[in-house]
C-alpha cells in the first residue's frame, strides 16, 4: 500500500479525507467501489484496487469511524482511538510530495487490506489532531435535517455546522422566527 493522505493548510492532517469518506458512506448513496476510490484519490490518496469485497470492509471501516466521530469526551475519544492504533498500527515517514514542504505519512504494510490502510491512517490522524487540539475537534452538523460530519479547523469558538451554508441557513431561520413574534 502506499503513502497516505497528503497535509495541506487547508486539509489539517488528512481528517477533512476522514469525513468525506465517512459522510459519502452515510449519505445513503451509493457508496460503490468506484465512489470509494474516488473519495481517495480526490483526497491525495494512494490508488486502491477496490472489488466488492474491500469496498464493503471500507464502508464498515467508515462506520467503525463515524462512531469516534460522534464523540464529545477527550478521554472517551482517545481511548477508542488507542484501541485503533493498537489493532491498526500506523507506521509513520516524513514524505516530500512534489513541490510540497516534510509532511507526516502513513505505510502500511504492502499486504494489507484496503480497509487496515483507511483505519491506521485514520487512527494516526485522529490522534494528531486531538493531542494538538486538546479536544474533539470535530463534530455533526447542528443544522436542523443536516447530520454530515466535519473538522473543526477553527481557533475561535468550536464549530456547529458542516458549512458556511448550513450556518447562514439557521441564523437566516432564526431571524425569520423571531420576526414573526
Amino acid at each position: 500500500m502506499g503513502d497516505s493522505l497528503h497535509d495541506s493548510d487547508d486539509n489539517p492532517r488528512g481528517l477533512y479525507f476522514l469525513v468525506d469518506l465517512v459522510n459519502t458512506v452515510r449519505d445513503g448513496g451509493p457508496a460503490t467501489a468506484n465512489a470509494l476510490r474516488a473519495v481517495v484519490e480526490r483526497h491525495g490518496g494512494p490508488p486502491l484496487a477496490l472489488d466488492e469485497t474491500t469496498a464493503r470492509q471500507f464502508r464498515e471501516a467508515a462506520v467503525g469511524l463515524s462512531r469516534i466521530l460522534d464523540l464529545h469526551d477527550e478521554d472517551q475519544a482517545a481511548e477508542a482511538i488507542n484501541a485503533l492504533l493498537d489493532r491498526y498500527p500506523a507506521r509513520p515517514r516524513l514524505v516530500r510530495l512534489p513541490g510540497r514542504p516534510w509532511s507526516l505519512h502513513t505505510r502500511t504494510p504492502e499486504h494489507a487490506h484496503p480497509a487496515e490502510w483507511l483505519l491506521s491512517t485514520a487512527a494516526l490522524a485522529l490522534a494528531l489532531w486531538l493531542g494538538e487540539r486538546g479536544r474533539c475537534a470535530w463534530g455533526r452538523c447542528a443544522a436542523p435535517g443536516c447530520d454530515r460530519y466535519f473538522i473543526d479547523a477553527g481557533r475561535r469558538a468550536p464549530q456547529r455546522f458542516c458549512s458556511t451554508r448550513c450556518g447562514t441557513r439557521v441564523r437566516v431561520a432564526t431571524h425569520r422566527a423571531r420576526q414573526i413574534r
